[in-house]
């Protein structure tokens, strides 16, 4: 290649040199040989497979002189994950992606001495086919950051409840609010210097999810912010019917401390919109920005919970489905092992998956944990292994890490990539129930979500934006989801009245958004249950001690229109969870009723499941279908591979599309030799057949005929 930067000119060429920082346009890196580089698209996002190594954290600066407390090799171990030798040992066992350190926040020219190693790193990788993905951190490190911008003060969030707003108690990291147009500014510096001088692949944002935190938004300008919002989003009569009053100039922005069962304060409850829109707002212009350098620039960010029981609307200002709007690809931080616990808990990243994929988006989470963490990603993911190790993987990643990305990378054309799931269940998150009610609505629908999960039905999770497109499934669950709009109501009545199946609990479409309560059941037309009485009906403004209590009565199941209700009272807990606690995994028992709750939703269906399986609770099954040739893929996933390492002879039922000849039936897994023809047989649409024994992870193959 001709013209392409050294780092010795980048230095001298940048104001990442010692005299200045002043961050003029930098002469870009040529690439334009490196086929694997596309330059203005993405494409390479759904054809080629990601799999990630990554160094973001690991420099010097920060953990070293700053952090401490690392052994006296460190710098050998960072010399060495910057070697040629080092990134070719991982383009030899399939690495893609390698997400490095760039920029931490303690400030560019602080951080030049990593910053001119990670170019040469950049240079390794691109010339062995690996992508890289720069890191950008949320923080400031304002010791040094404030000897290179000392106007940055004012960015900075003021102590908050006597403590200074900082990254947990690293003091030295600062939390600065994001909107602040100076800070915007130093953000697209940074940006711009790693898409055009680095050509990176991808922009890696670290912890978005402190972004939209209660203490970031006391900053002064955000305070302002949260007034124009409450301005401009309501007309003078809608502040006076929605707050008592139409005159906003000494409304004090909440302390977002607490933790509640129920948001009714409609104060707390704008102000946690404006604080989740603020946060995508922020991300869409960076990706904006970022784009116009580069139009195939991948984004990324780290919310860092994904959807593991925590309502990051009121904590983290984190609306998903807004939120990931403006990227390709998100992290998950929330639980490093999928396993079953001593006391019989499956826990797994399946939700999180669920919901980004629904989302558009790829998911990045820690997979180099166990053998099951990478065949979860291979089952659940889109053609992204995850984080299979940092930058010494080449070298000292256990066999067993190997066999899985060799069957993945093996297979990849044939059952990872342009595949879809097949999903007979949607069950709805609606933002005004999930962020304003944390209370049972979290309990009971993340439990519903463990009952199909561990009662082998196959589904989507689904968001209010989704409920134009109900027609795809069979059934709808709604799992205490008391919020929904005049608006939804009508949506799930016409799905419903159109043939499709509705299981619906508790107190769902009881109330309207954002969480005021109706007198009926929205839902009340296609219900034959009546709605709990209020308290005191000669006292409307007599509310009701949360939670309301639940309808004594049985489960009821009948007919509306073409479709199938049922009304189920209660999806009863095995461990309540404190109202106002989250429905962290230590609560993720399969409820008391789980088995009802699965004959439920078969009933609903009108017993047309795509998959009957006979196997333990701990097995997992997802079922794809392959958009190009129409093969089916069955993924089978031993989360209790730690006490049963061998289930045998699983009795599998897939029922198919008229027309779909079935032509062989194969066994493949990365813990067998090889694949193993299965004897099926055919009874109408239904093709019936036994995987005779699964390890940790086995997927079925089913040929169509032409």
């Amino acid at each position: 290649m001709t013209d392409k930067i050294s780092r010795r000119n980048f230095i001298e060429n940048t104001s990442l040199g010692m005299a200045s920082i002043a961050l003029a346009p930098l002469a870009p890196l040529h690439l334009d040989k490196l086929q694997h580089i596309p330059k203005e698209s993405k494409e390479w996002l759904k054809t080629q497979p990601i799999i990630m190594v990554g160094c973001w954290d690991s420099f010097p600066l920060y953990h070293i002189r700053r952090q401490d407390g690392n052994p006296d090799w460190f710098m050998d171990t960072y010399k060495k994950q910057q070697e040629e030798d080092t990134v070719k040992r991982l383009a030899d066992i399939g690495v893609t992606l390698a997400i490095i350190h760039f920029y931490k926040g303690f400030g560019l020219k602080a951080e030049q001495d990593h910053i001119k190693d990670a170019l040469q790193l950049t240079e390794y990788c691109h010339k062995y086919n690996i992508r890289v993905g720069v890191y950008i951190g949320s923080t400031i490190g304002y010791e040094t950051f404030l000897l290179e911008e000392p106007q940055a003060k004012s960015w900075f969030v003021p102590p908050y409840l006597g403590r200074p707003a900082t990254y947990g108690d690293e003091e030295f990291r600062k939390l600065a609010y994001f909107m602040v147009p100076e800070y915007m500014d130093y953000l697209k510096k940074v940006i711009r210097i790693a898409v055009k001088d680095f050509g990176a692949d991808l922009l890696h944002f670290d912890n978005t999810s402190l972004r939209g935190i209660a203490e970031v938004f006391q900053h002064p300008l955000a305070k302002a912010n949260f007034l124009n919002y409450l301005n401009n989003k309501y007309t003078d009569e809608e502040r006076k019917m929605k707050f008592g009053f139409s005159d906003m100039t000494y409304v004090e922005t909440p302390i977002g401390d607490q933790s509640f069962a129920v948001i009714n304060d409609p104060m707390r409850q704008a102000w946690i919109d404006f604080r989740c829109q603020q946060l995508a707002d922020f991300c869409e212009d960076l990706t904006k920005y970022a784009s116009q350098l580069n139009p195939g620039i991948v984004i990324e960010h780290n919310p860092s919970s994904g959807f593991n029981g925590f309502n990051t609307m009121w904590q983290q200002g984190i609306d998903y489905p807004r939120l990931l709007k403006s990227m390709d690809i998100a992290w998950t931080e929330a639980g490093t092992e999928s396993y079953v616990t001593d006391d019989d808990i499956l826990i797994s990243q399946i939700r999180t998956y669920k919901a980004y994929i629904q989302l558009n988006n790829k998911v990045f989470t820690y997979t180099n944990t166990s053998p099951l963490k990478m065949a979860e990603a291979m089952t659940f993911n889109r053609q992204c292994l995850g984080f299979v190790g940092d930058m010494l993987a080449g070298s000292e990643m256990e066999e067993v890490y190997r066999r899985y990305i060799r069957f993945y990378l093996k297979h990849f054309d044939a059952f990872y990539r342009s595949v879809d799931n097949i999903a007979d269940v949607a069950i709805l998150h609606t933002y005004a129930t999930m962020a304003h009610n944390s209370g049972r609505p979290y309990q009971s629908t993340l439990l519903f979500e463990q009952t199909v999960i561990q009662g082998h039905l196959l589904w989507d999770m689904i968001f209010d934006q989704d409920l134009h497109n109900l027609s795809k499934y069979k059934v709808l669950v709604l799992a205490d989801q008391e919020s929904l709009s005049d608006s939804q109501v009508k949506q799930i009545e016409s799905f419903v009245r159109q043939g499709g199946g509705l299981v619906i609990t508790e107190h769902s479409s009881l109330y309207k958004p954002p969480h005021r309560r109706r007198s009926a059941f929205g839902l009340k037309d296609i219900l034959t249950v009546a709605a709990p009485k209020w308290p005191n009906e000669t006292r409307p403004s007599k509310s009701p001690e949360y939670p309301e209590p639940l309808l004594a009565v049985a489960t009821e199941r009948h007919e509306a229109g073409k479709g199938r209700v049922v009304y189920v009272p209660e999806v009863i807990p095995e461990k309540p969870k404190p109202l106002a606690a989250d429905m962290t995994s230590e609560y993720w028992h399969l409820p008391k009723n789980w088995e009802a709750l699965v004959d439920d939703v078969k009933w609903a269906s009108g017993d047309a499941l795509s998959l009957d399986l006979k196997a333990p609770q701990t097995v997992v099954a997802e079922l794809m279908r392959h958009e190009q040739d129409g093969t089916i893929i069955l993924h089978l996933l031993n989360y209790d591979v730690s006490r049963q390492q061998e289930v045998t002879n699983m009795e599998v039922s897939i029922q198919l599309q008229e027309n779909m000849p079935v032509k062989s039936v194969q066994l493949w897994s990365p813990d067998q030799i090889k694949e193993q023809d299965l004897a099926f047989n055919i009874t109408g649409n239904s093709v019936r057949f036994t995987v005779p024994a699964l390890n940790v992870y086995d997927m079925v193959s089913l040929k169509i005929k032409d």
